[in-house]
This record gives structure tokens, sequence and C-alpha cells, in this order.
């Protein structure tokens, strides 16, 4: 799954040619290692006057290891930082969008490879007035333009956090700041806003084994995504339940050994399905806290010339069985405390793909998903996510033709595909017991892609 322009961008040749034909040069990106620091250099912290973060931001940036430095010891300072964090909820007119400028304007050349811009605010719908309603929206705007200007793999997100749940955000910067979303760029995050209002956030005991003593169901974990997922779940200490259908068998027996987990052969269309899962978490694992629903299918064809068998099946695997799935567990009483489910929709249920009608329709219905069950989940305690990848280097994306395979590679802001694991951090991030106030969220694991939303 090499990406060959991208090797011979960052060869001498190419490191001399690509300027001087103004082509793309992607940056190869920096993903997390065990033991590595949060960041490559240090982080600048600044905030609009009034602001109700930058306290807590200060105390979690200090906990995690980061050097901080604050923006007014950063005037003139010759220094490439790892981050610029702003505290934006003080900005209550549009008048005041100016302190975004006064903050980055000056620093913006000064981020480091692979370095990352954080803007955290209000919710829009939160507001007090209708001038900070309307400022605070003038957010989102700023942090995917600045995204889109960003050089040598740096990223930028926004992140909304209610009322109340300020304690709730140190998960969502550790993981925005660390090497686990090296191709997550230009998102919005929401703490607090999907029925989690002053939900229980407990850090782990140990940051780097975040769920330790937990059960994971991952579908679909055969191979590509599914396997990553397990990895990186396995990785962080959960006991993962690999899921697969029996023509899979023998590489879901690798994965599942491979992480120290179980194999669970499975056609997840199957009526009794969802009986089975419920049975077999209770039997064998005494319960349940993470649901993963990773298993799809494409049937491609364009409408005109698509048959109601391809629409069935990848409505069947894609939705249907998922609903059913959740409707069993949340039925029975398997799931332990502060369960979390997540799915795994797609740019194509955003932005829409030719040929792709009905793998685009049940990837937005896996948004409606999120949209519907997040809030009922939230009353027990849990949370329901989705993410959204963009072009991931898997088997799949190989075999697409060249023609289309390099412009979807290339479309981004980011000039890359992204890898397998880059979806497995992100899911790995909801799934932490920290991250409780992250509910109802869908974040596009695509490098800030130039389609979509």
């Amino acid at each position: 799954m090499a990406d060959r322009y991208q090797q011979f961008t960052n060869s001498s040749v190419g490191k001399f040619l690509v300027p001087k034909l103004g082509l793309p040069s992607p940056t190869p990106l920096r993903r997390y290692e065990p033991g590595q620091p949060l960041l490559d250099g240090p982080a600048l912290l600044g905030a609009a006057p009034g602001g109700r973060l930058e306290k807590t931001l200060t105390e979690q940036l200090r906990a995690a290891g980061v050097e901080l430095h604050s923006s007014a010891a950063a005037d003139g300072a010759d220094v490439s930082y790892g981050a610029l964090v702003f505290d934006a909820t003080g900005i209550t007119d549009p008048q005041q969008l100016r302190e975004l400028h006064a903050f980055f304007q000056p620093t913006i050349k000064q981020i480091g490879t692979c370095g990352r811009v954080i803007v955290l605010g209000t919710p829009p719908e939160l507001a007090g007035t209708t001038r900070e309603r309307v400022a605070q929206r003038g957010l989102e705007g700023f942090t995917r333009s600045v995204g889109k200007e960003l050089k040598r793999g740096a990223t930028s997100q926004l992140v909304y956090v209610a009322p109340g749940n300020e304690g709730a955000t140190e998960s969502t910067l550790r993981f925005l700041l660390s090497a686990k979303s090296a191709f997550v760029s230009g998102q919005v995050v929401r703490i607090g806003t999907a029925g989690s209002d002053g939900a229980a956030v407990s850090a782990p005991a140990e940051w780097a084994k975040p769920l330790d003593g937990k059960v994971a169901l991952v579908t679909g974990a055969s191979r590509g995504i599914g396997a990553a997922i397990a990895d990186v779940l396995a990785r962080d200490g959960a006991h993962v339940i690999a899921v697969d259908i029996p023509a899979q068998g023998a590489d879901l027996s690798s994965v599942a050994n491979a992480v120290g987990g179980s194999a669970l052969q499975l056609d997840v269309t199957a009526d009794d399905a969802p009986r089975t899962i419920v049975d077999y978490c209770a039997e064998r694992h005494d319960g349940l806290d993470i649901v993963v629903h990773n298993a799809g299918i494409t049937r491609d064809k364009k409408l005109a010339n698509m048959d109601a068998s391809r629409w069935d099946s990848v409505i069947s695997v894609n939705i249907d069985s998922q609903l059913k799935i959740n409707d069993a567990l949340l039925e029975s009483t398997v799931l332990r405390d502060n369960a979390r489910f997540v799915g795994v929709s797609s740019i194509a249920g955003i932005a829409g793909n030719l040929g792709q009608t009905n793998y685009g329709t049940s990837k937005a219905a896996v948004i409606g998903m999120v949209d519907a069950t997040a809030p009922l989940v939230a009353e027990r305690g849990g949370t329901f996510n989705a993410v959204a990848p963009g072009f991931i280097e898997t088997q799949m994306t190989q075999a697409m033709p060249a023609t289309i395979r390099e412009p979807a590679r290339r479309l981004s802001s980011l000039s890359q595909g992204g890898l397998p694991v880059d979806v497995a951090e992100t899911i790995a991030w909801y799934a932490n017991p920290a991250s409780a106030a992250v509910n109802g969220n869908v974040v596009r694991v695509c490098g800030q892609a130039m389609i979509g939303a």
C-alpha cells in the first residue's frame, strides 16, 4: 500500500523538482508510538478576555507534560511551537473575533512540522445572546480555513465545550494534540451537547492504558480498518471480541490471536446474530463495554444499473444489522455502565459518491443512528459517536484505478491518504472513559478532504 508519489516527493530529486513544478508535497505524518511525548515542542496558550477554559487548559496541558508558553511571553520569540491553543469562549460579539487575528497572525508561521492548532469555544446554540451565537459560529470557518493554510502535516480543530463541562476536555485535548490524530483536521468536536451535560468524567488510572479491564466488540475485524481497531483497542488495554463472517475465519483468528482477544465467527445480518452476541458476551465475558460497528460492504453501480439485491445487501450489512444489534444490547443486561458505541460512517455519507447511492445512503444512515441514539445511550451513562473515514490506504483502495486513486489521495489539506490506524485511534479516543462527555459526534478522518462539509 505504498504511496509512491509521496516517496518520490521526499527523495532528493523530488525535493528539488516538486516545489518548482508547484505540485503537492505531502509531509510524512507523525503517528503515535508508545512512550513518545504529546508534542514535539512547546504549546502556546492564549485566551480572549473573559474566557472560561484557560485555567483548566493550563492545568491539563501541564499534567500531560507539555511545556507551556503564554501569549504574553511569545512576542518576538523565535520558537517552533508544537501547538497553538486558544480559548475563544470569551468572545461574545463578532467584533471580538479580532482576538483570533491578534493571537494567531503573529505566530501561525511558528507552527512546527505536524503541529496542532486548537480553538475552543461555546456551542453556538448554547450562547447567551444572538451576537454571541453569531460570533461562536464564526469559529468554524476560521479553523477550517486555517487547516487549509497550514503546511508540513499540521492540523487545525475546533472544540465546542458546553458550560458545565469545562473539566471534561482532557481526553479530547490529549487526542487532538497527539500523534494519534495525525489524519484528523478541520473537524468540530462537541463536548457535553448531546444529552451528556454533567456526565461523570473520570481520568483513567493510566493514560497509556485507558481501556484496562474493558471488553470491546469489533465487527468486520478480520482485516483492514477492523484489524487496526482491534489492535489499538487491545494496545489500550481492552479485551477484544473480533467478529466477522465464517468465510474470513482464518484471518479473524489471526487477528484475535495477535491482540490476545477472542474470535466470534458470525454473519451480523443473520436473524439470530443479535441474540448470539448478547449471549456470547454474557457467558464468556460477563459483560460488554465497547461496541464498534465496523462491518460494511460495497456493491457499487450507478443507480440506473443497480439491481435490488445490490441495494438490499448494502443496507442490510451497513445499517440494518447495526440497529438490530443495538436494540438487543440495550434491551439486555449485558452492557456495563458507561458503555461506548461507535459507528463507522464515511465521507460518502456526507458528500455522496459517484456510483455509490446504496453505500452513501447507508453511511448517512449511520450518522442518523448516532443522532437518534446518542441521547438515549446518555441516559445510561454511555455515548454513541461515529467516525467518517475519507481515503484510507487499504486493499480496497489499492485496487482502484490510478486515475481515481491519485486524485483521492491528493485532494485534502494533507495531500495524502490515511492509514487504518488513523481511524482506529479516533475510535479509541471515543472509547476512553475520560471521553464521557463526547457524545453524538461524527468526526471525519480524512486529512480535511476537499469534498464534503
